[in-house]
Parts: C-alpha cells; sequence; structure tokens
C-alpha cells in the first residue's frame, strides 16, 4: 500500500449511480458477504418453510436482510441520493 493509498478507505459496496443505496460488490469481502446473506436465507427458509411457519420465516427474513443493511452501512460508500454523476 502506498503512502497516498493510505487514507483511503475501501469500501466493499459502492454507491449506485442513479438513486439511493449501493450496487453490487466491489471486493471479496462483499461478495463473502452477500454469499453468508443468501446462505443464511437459505437456512432460514429450510429451518422455517414457509408455507408451515410463515410467521418465523418472515421474521428471520426482516433480521438476515436488517443485518445486510447494517453491513451494507458501515462498509459501503456513503449513502445519499445521486443523481447518474459519480
Amino acid at each position: 500500500m502506498s503512502p497516498t493509498d493510505m487514507g483511503k478507505r475501501s469500501y466493499w459496496f459502492p454507491a449506485k449511480r442513479w438513486g439511493w443505496g449501493w450496487g453490487f460488490p466491489s471486493s471479496w469481502q462483499g461478495w463473502a458477504t452477500f454469499a453468508l446473506y443468501f446462505g443464511a436465507l437459505w437456512l432460514s427458509a429450510y429451518v422455517f418453510p414457509p408455507g408451515e411457519r410463515t410467521a418465523w420465516f418472515i421474521l428471520t427474513t426482516v433480521l438476515i436482510t436488517a443485518a445486510l443493511l447494517i453491513v451494507s452501512w458501515i462498509r459501503g460508500e456513503p449513502a445519499k441520493w445521486r443523481w447518474g454523476k459519480r
């Protein structure tokens, strides 16, 4: 890492060009986070089948998604509304 790069923060999730929020991951850590997210959703659907335990499935899905949003907020570019310019 060069001295000029030391002050820069590497983001796992870049900001979207249009709108508010984040796009697809830009680092392996972001992709690992996505993999864990989808794995946790699959596990939730396996443990709490949506047709049988709907309330538990919805609750775990909301919690898992909230965890993804928290990680995106912490490790992503600052969120703000964007109009196509970087």
